[in-house]
């Protein structure tokens, strides 16, 4: 098991991870209504613009998520051996 500390920070870092996931889906979502009600001229720019940002952040999640799985198998596992 782990320790209160431990808890409250994967409670953080599951919170800031969920925070983010929520924020890429908005922008995809953006992105396909601003291709299919934006304004005409103003239509393929605002697509790629939010499609790019929630590419960059896509990535950026993927990065914290890959951290935040390695610092709780290593928890986890210490958690284990006591």
């Amino acid at each position: 098991m782990m320790n209160e500390d431990n808890k409250k920070t994967f409670k953080m870092k599951f919170y800031l991870l969920a925070v983010q996931l929520n924020i890429i889906i908005l922008f995809f979502a953006l992105s396909f209504i601003a291709f299919f009600i934006g304004p005409g001229q103003y239509r393929i720019p605002l697509t790629i613009i939010f499609i790019l940002i929630a590419m960059m952040l896509t990535l950026n999640f993927r990065k914290k998520y890959l951290e935040t799985k390695a610092w709780l198998d290593e928890h986890a596992e210490k958690g284990k051996d006591t």
